[in-house]
């Protein structure tokens, strides 16, 4: 931990004075053209950060880490034989390590292979790929030619694939012939012919595929074979389809480009929206400012030190703690396809904390929790060295605090200094806006609270009106503008969504769109977001609350709380709640004994109507609960299934046991479980994080 800081006078100035806060952390950075100007508050419709400097994002990742430095020099050089990317595929059993001198050999080869093709600064590339290596390789190619990719979710359908490759336009796309999660093989070239074949846009130039052993050699290199499922078209084969292998073959090794530090780096397409999808808009130069300093404040990692983010490249958490943050300040990153379990059990995160000497996990509450859910008592982690683990970072959905103090006693026995942090942000926010802040002053860890503002972040707590409201008071959780470096520049091309979606609610203010309290010591607690609240007879109780309480029973491995509308309260909070692998309960005895673990814990308003036990929760490929589309189940509403739903047959399920337990819930729903409805506009997307 770095003695010479302190969170509180640290956190005072980068509020008082931003720009020189801001141009002390640039100095981290190699810059081709240093910013004169730290920031331009003028800029609409958000401020710019180093407007005048400019860089290359791949350079700051790969080369100046890679080049030789004179001795006694200071610097990032010397670290060409440094591992820089481990690949752990718990899929294929494939393993492999990349040291800085070989990533950025394949980087620059495969970005002289787009240029080649005639790809070029400012063109949009689609990258649509499995957790393998080339994913990483192919989002620093861009970056060093100053194209910009658009990460889409390995699996995603084809008319979300098309929605995405519309609104960005690209020149290529990125594909591998399949991704594997347990049970299922999913081949790709099929879902990006119907893609393209469904866009409305020119069609990119070219396809990439790479060629995965565990499915069958794809044909090239004019088109796909014709299949019954997925007929050849002209629209399809207006596109050019390369073999990856072919594409980088004798290609040039690619310098770096220099962009403006304003330039966009990439977009990244909240999930959960309908209609046109809503492209966040990340740029080079304060994303690196940003990342690099939040790897040595936050989560306080250095060179040569293992960063895992068991997340994936096509979330939020994948592009920043994957891919760019650790490797611009020099660290190891951990690339892992599998899962918490059933890849083969509940210890294959331990495994791989153990086998690569993590220092620091990032990953999801509910990634805990299933694993807790599995292996209760934690015995496959105590067969396991994990030593080496220095923190354990959750976010993605609130840390309740059962599930934080199981994952504080499982590494108790190894690691009794090793914190347990839960900390928040957003995809529009692209690093953390509150945490525990490791590698300044590791603060008191309150369970349930998502630790103290981040540096840069002027947060406040208002209620509907925009008056700020008292400590320990729920209300809207708000950032003052303007956001620091590294948040979103914009959406792609739609600037009058941007300031209707975050800023018109409170001016001055960038909404967030979750709800949550202070406390007495500054500490917030985030509470779900904001339509998540149950209004019950006026008073306005929180389902984060109410989880809480319910997941402290012994018997209970998750669940999740919404509010049913009800003519005479306004709305009766109901659970559905996961009971934990081999536990059997007398459900009506467990229903009583929930309703009043929660009118001890929060108060005698907070009546729990009913307690469903559920074999399980539908949630998104990140990990979070769809409790929106529980919400339009339980009220009998038409809903859409989203398309980052993880296992559609939990969602069928869920509401086929939900109508034969309480069929008088109903009063009308969708045929044969297909989504006809509307969700609506997500004013904010916190889906970032870890399967």
């Amino acid at each position: 931990m770095n003695a010479r800081n302190e969170y509180r006078p640290v956190y005072q100035t980068s509020l008082v004075d931003p720009a020189e806060f801001w141009a002390h952390a640039a100095t981290a950075i190699d810059w081709e053209i240093p910013p004169d100007q730290v920031i331009d508050t003028t800029a609409r419709p958000a401020a710019r950060w180093f407007p005048d400097a400019r860089l290359n994002t791949s350079f700051n990742t790969l080369d100046r880490h890679v080049r030789e430095l004179p001795e006694g020099a200071e610097g990032t050089g010397g670290r060409a034989d440094q591992p820089a990317l481990i690949y752990d595929s718990a899929m294929t059993g494939a393993r492999g390590v990349y040291s800085y001198a070989e990533l950025l050999t394949e980087v620059s080869r495969f970005a002289g292979a787009m240029s080649r093709l005639g790809v070029a600064k400012g063109d949009r590339v689609v990258i649509y790929l499995p957790m393998i290596p080339e994913a990483v390789i192919a989002m620093l190619a861009c970056a060093r030619i100053g194209a910009v990719h658009s990460v889409v979710f390995g699996g995603f359908a084809a008319p979300e694939l098309a929605a995405r490759i519309d609104d960005a336009e690209p020149v290529l796309i990125i594909t591998a012939s399949g991704g594997l999660e347990p049970g299922r093989r999913i081949e790709y070239p099929p879902i990006v012919m119907e893609a393209l074949d469904l866009a409305q846009t020119t069609a990119p130039r070219n396809v990439i595929v790479k060629q995965r052993t565990a499915f069958p050699t794809i044909p090239f290199p004019e088109q796909l074979p014709a299949t019954e499922s997925m007929p050849s078209s002209a629209e399809t084969v207006a596109a050019r389809w390369l073999d990856w292998e072919d594409a980088v073959r004798d290609a040039p090794l690619a310098d770096p480009v220099s962009v403006a530090a304003t330039d966009p780096l990439y977009i990244l397409y909240t999930s959960g929206t309908t209609g046109r999808p809503k492209g966040v808009v990340r740029d080079n130069g304060g994303h690196a400012v940003a990342l690099s300093w939040s790897m040595r404040n936050i989560y306080d990692v250095g060179p040569g030190q293992v960063m895992w983010a068991a997340s994936d490249v096509g979330w939020v958490v994948g592009h920043s703690y994957i891919v760019y943050a650790p490797l611009l300040v020099g660290a190891t990153t951990l690339l892992y396809e599998g899962k918490p379990i059933g890849t083969p059990d509940a210890g294959a995160f331990w495994r791989v904390v153990a086998e690569y000497g993590v220092h620091v996990l990032f990953t999801a509450p509910t990634a805990m929790r299933a694993i807790r859910r599995a292996d209760p008592n934690a015995t496959l982690a105590h067969t396991y060295d994990l030593s080496s683990l220095r923190a354990l970072f959750c976010a993605g959905e609130r840390l309740d605090p059962t599930t934080y103090a199981w994952a504080v006693d499982t590494l108790l026995a190894e690691r009794p200094d090793c914190p347990v942090v839960d900390h928040w942000w957003q995809t529009e926010t692209g690093w953390p806006i509150c945490a525990n802040p490791l590698g300044l002053q590791q603060l008191p860890i309150k369970p349930g609270s998502a630790s103290v503002p981040v540096p840069g972040y002027r947060l406040r707590v208002l209620d509907s009106s925009g008056n700020p409201v008292a400590a320990n008071v729920e209300g809207n959780i708000v950032i003052g503008l303007p956001l620091p470096p590294g948040a979103l520049s914009g959406l792609w091309h739609d600037d009058e969504r941007y300031k209707r979606s975050y800023l018109s609610a409170y001016p001055g203010h960038y909404l967030t769109g979750d709800s949550g309290y202070f406390d007495d010591d500054g500490y917030l607690f985030v509470l779900g977001r904001s339509d998540d609240v149950i209004n019950m007879a006026g008073h306005r109780l929180s389902a984060g609350s109410i989880e809480a309480a319910i997941a402290g029973h012994e018997a209970v491995a998750e669940c999740a709380v919404i509010g049913l509308p009800d003519e005479l309260k306004g709305q009766r909070p109901i659970a559905y709640v996961v009971l934990k692998t081999g536990v059997e309960v007398d459900k009506e005895q467990l229903r009583e004994e929930l309703i009043q673990r929660v009118r001890t814990q929060i108060g005698a308003i907070a009546t729990l109507h009913d307690a469903v036990v559920v074999a399980g929760l539908p949630k998104t490929r990140s990990g979070k609960i769809l409790r929106k589309t529980i919400r339009q189940i339980t009220a009998g509403e038409e809903y859409e299934v989203p398309s980052t739903i993880e296992d559609s047959s939990v969602l069928v399920a869920l509401e086929d046991q939900i109508l034969a337990a309480q069929p008088e819930l109903f009063t009308s729903r969708p045929a044969d479980g297909e989504a006809n409805g509307n969700s609506g506009e997500v004013v904010a997307d916190s889906d970032p994080i870890a399967q």
